[in-house]
């Protein structure tokens, strides 16, 4: 299957592009603005699918929008229809074709163009018209305000939110390719009354949630958290945010705690499902000595050998556990258990340790407690 995109070298197309290539029965034949017509000529003669997301939102002029955005299209309509085939399209347009302004003009006769198109051809039309779309490699500083607050935020530049309580709908490249794709795969999509392809993944958010959410994500680079990133909106913002670090940045210091026992260093804290942390142990040190109330900890001895032993602070029992590098057995501790680790082996051991909860020195819920002398340390 031969697919064009135009404007390939565009946010949306280089994005695309690259799920595109991950399909080796797939050729993605690329149109640019450095491109002549004659070119594009030829791709469409060749073409299965056409995504056309060429055009232009910030000229000089204001007759480089028409030029860059309807002209083109009617170029892009007129070539496909003196192919003969009914080549498929998906057409990336803009929420503000609806409103009045060169730009939404220049994109609302583009799509009469594609619909005309269709109504001559009988070809597959899917026009999107887009809102503030966001993700890896959009640029800052032009059309989109994540781009902007994720690249502000990362060069240590005052966020500017004229309109906090302003809400926007936001959406994330990965989830709009993602809907491209099924398109060109024969899925029929839904439109809207009006004949728009409506759009399946939206996220609402104020101008001033946005701008906390980002300031979070850099603030968390500091502090050692990390914000809940693992589905939805925030999952989407967070990858866009760490797309603009510099290469210099893509890595940073944590404290290292190091006394004659080892070090202990803490990794990663969230806000609601505790944190890691690692920590070293020399030959016959033993650390812990202690028991919890409600915390409880996961345990993975990464290098070396060790020995847990356990005592039940009510009934006294007891319960030596030998682990080792090799067995990748995860230990937990248990609530009313007291319990120590002890390095039995001749080199340095390493263990991980994810806890459910932040250790807060003033409120916590660890105890000590000797296991050797079976007794609370004074």
């Amino acid at each position: 299957m031969k697919v064009l995109v135009t404007g390939a070298d565009g946010f949306l197309g280089k994005n695309l592009s690259a799920y595109l290539s991950q399909n080796k029965s797939i050729t993605v034949q690329k149109f640019t603005r450095k491109d002549s017509l004659k070119i594009l000529d030829s791709k469409i003669k060749d073409a299965d699918f056409v995504f056309h997301f060429a055009g232009i939102n910030r000229p000089e002029n204001e007759i480089e929008f028409f030029q860059g955005n309807s002209d083109l299209t009617q170029n892009l309509c007129a070539l496909i229809k003196d192919s003969g085939r009914k080549i498929p399209i998906v057409f990336s347009s803009s929420v503000q074709a609806g409103s009045h302004g060169s730009y939404g003009n220049s994109k609302r006769l583009a799509e009469q163009h594609l619909l005309s198109l269709r109504k001559q051809l009988g070809n597959q039309l899917h026009i999107f018209r887009l809102p503030n779309v966001f993700g890896k490699w959009c640029k800052p500083n032009y059309n989109s305000v994540v781009a902007t607050f994720c690249y502000n935020a990362i060069n240590n530049i005052p966020l500017e939110v004229h309109e906090p309580d302003r809400v926007i709908s936001l959406v994330y490249i990965d989830d709009l390719v993602k809907q491209f794709l099924r398109l060109m795969e024969g899925d029929v999509g839904e439109k809207d009354i009006d004949g728009f392809e409506i759009i399946e993944d939206q996220y609402s958010l104020t101008i001033g949630g946005l701008s906390e959410k980002i300031q979070a994500f850099q603030a968390s680079r500091k502090r050692g958290y990390v914000e809940s990133v693992g589905s939805g909106l925030t999952r989407a913002l967070y990858a866009t945010f760490v797309s603009y670090l510099h290469p210099e940045d893509f890595s940073y210091e944590l404290k290292r705690n190091e006394d004659h026992r080892g070090v202990f260093i803490e990794v990663l804290k969230t806000n609601n499902s505790g944190q890691i942390s690692y920590f070293t142990a020399l030959p016959g040190v033993t650390r812990g000595g202690h028991y919890h109330h409600s915390k409880t900890e996961k345990f993975l001895v990464v290098k070396g050998q060790a020995q847990f032993r356990f005592r039940n602070i009510s009934t006294e029992e007891e319960f030596v556990l030998d682990v080792n590098d090799l067995s990748a057995t995860v230990v937990e501790t248990i609530p009313g258990w007291a319990h120590d680790i002890t390095n039995t082996g001749p080199d340095e051991m390493i263990a991980v340790l994810w806890s459910n909860e932040i250790f807060d020195p003033i409120n916590h819920d660890t105890f000590s407690y000797d296991l050797l002398t079976k007794q609370l340390k004074k």
